[in-house]
């Protein structure tokens, strides 16, 4: 008797205990709202892109200091043309929001 009195309180404490912590646990209840792009972007722009440079850079005098001051230039002209091209594709992507805005107002 006593021994059946015993499991049903320390059951229904048990219970309560339960019950207690999954009320304080918080559940993903939102929809998800997708991925965070100009996070990503900016992440990529301040932490990746220097450390590509800088990359870029050791490589460019490392062949500089062996007399490849040629393939040097054209290196560095290729990541100057290539930066050239990515800033004109940011531009775009401007010029074309902005015009997109200003047709659809």
């Amino acid at each position: 008797m006593i021994a059946i009195e015993l499991m049903e309180t320390a059951s229904t404490s048990a219970a309560h205990l339960l019950s207690t912590l999954a009320s304080s646990i918080p559940f993903a209840a939102e929809e998800p709202k997708g991925i965070d792009t100009e996070g990503v972007v900016t992440f990529f722009a301040s932490k990746i892109a220097p450390i590509l440079l800088a990359v870029l850079g050791v490589i460019f005098i490392g062949r500089a200091s062996r007399g490849e001051i040629s393939k040097v230039l054209t290196s560095s002209a290729i990541a100057i043309v290539g930066l050239a091209f990515i800033a004109g594709a940011a531009t775009l992507f401007f010029i074309g929001d902005f015009l997109i805005n200003l047709i659809f107002e």
